[in-house]
């Protein structure tokens, strides 16, 4: 897929299909995530994926929309290390990993949490950590085809605010 078609035409994705997914797309997203670029090359970063049945439902209930976790057939909790400086490297893994799932046609969706010192202590983080973000991913309920726009019909339907609102030029 075109990288900018990907950018453009990726939405949260919260209702996921019963379909599980592929091995080696689920090694992909890791991998997209693993490499991502981080202040000073420190990859304060590890990223957790839950399985267990029991800790899919610990989770669900310490992020803001349960169903997003309940559904979902690959669930990754971000885990950071250190200075606060780290969420913007934080952001950029998570991204990766969405923008590589989404390249596989499936679908994810960033959970805040309500509760991350609950799911800190019940993941067993080690002292200096703590969860960042909750990744879910999964095949779409409704499958979407980006190619079926263009780039900029994509951006004409996204609710954003317009160009002019965000870009400044001094």
């Amino acid at each position: 897929m075109d990288t900018y078609l990907a950018i453009v035409s990726k939405r949260e994705v919260r209702s996921y299909a019963d379909q599980p997914i592929d091995p080696d797309a689920r090694r992909r997203i890791l991998e997209a995530g693993r490499i991502s670029g981080s202040s000073g090359n420190k990859q304060q970063w590890r990223f957790i994926v839950v399985e267990s049945d029991e800790k899919r439902a610990r989770i669900a209930e310490s992020v803001y929309v349960p169903g997003n976790v309940l559904g979902a057939k690959l669930i990754i909790v971000v885990v950071m290390q250190g200075a606060a400086r780290v969420y913007f490297d934080v952001g950029r893994t998570s991204q990766n990993m969405m923008l590589a799932a989404w390249n596989e046609g499936i679908g994810s969706c960033p959970n805040g949490m309500t509760d991350g010192e609950a799911v800190a202590s019940m993941l067993g983080l080690h002292s200096g950590e703590e969860p960042a973000i909750v990744l879910t991913f999964g095949y779409p309920a409704r499958p979407v085809d980006p190619s079926s726009r263009s780039p900029q019909e994509w951006i004409q339907r996204a609710n954003r605010r317009p160009f002019d609102d965000v870009v400044e030029t001094v």
